[in-house]
């Protein structure tokens, strides 16, 4: 298993975080989604190692953007 965290911005009620949650949930390998509204933290578990690319595109197909 591989964990990744990144910080996600723009997110600013629940409906963000479950829209960011449900995105990244569908990208392949990915076993685990956690979304912490107040720090903008986004910590993805994977079954394999984590797919950068997959999780930006995930985050910017939900309307955020990932910080760095």
């Amino acid at each position: 298993m591989a964990t990744a965290v990144y910080t996600v911005e723009g997110m600013t009620c629940g409906h963000c975080v479950s829209s960011v949650s449900e995105e990244v949930g569908q990208v392949t390998g990915v076993t685990d989604v956690q979304v912490d509204l107040a720090s903008g933290a986004l910590t993805v578990t994977s079954s394999t190692t984590v797919d950068d690319a997959a999780i930006r595109a995930a985050v910017e197909e939900a309307g955020y953007t990932v910080k760095g």
